[in-house]
């Protein structure tokens, strides 16, 4: 894996994770919006518009950079979606790098010829 590669994944790996807390937050403003007085929806919608559009971009570069299958690539974008699903993003993504980091010491070694 080159550099651009592993920095697009690493771009997405970042942005999930704030991206699910702001959506959380999001949800609990709606509710209490609805509850109380309290109204933190167009605060929170900004902000997590902000991270969504991000993730989208992101999530772009690293579909074009890694050639992932469609499957892959729709798997990434509806865990954007789910309320929870950028924390499962972020530890999946975190694992792919890893395991392209330990690849690429195997290939630089001469251990596999992958």
């Amino acid at each position: 894996m080159d550099i651009k590669t592993a920095s697009s994944l690493q771009r997405l790996r970042l942005v999930s994770a704030p991206e699910a807390v702001s959506f959380l937050l999001l949800l609990v403003c709606s509710v209490l919006k609805r509850t109380t007085e309290f109204n933190a929806v167009p605060v929170m919608g900004a902000i997590h518009g902000i991270l969504f559009i991000l993730y989208v971009l992101f999530w772009l570069d690293a579909w074009n950079r890694t050639k992932w299958n469609l499957k892959t690539a729709a798997l990434y974008f509806v865990l954007s979606v789910l309320p929870l699903g950028g924390f499962f993003a972020e530890r999946k993504l975190k694992r792919e790098a890893e395991d392209a980091v330990i690849a690429s010491r195997a290939r630089r070694e001469g251990t596999v010829n992958a």
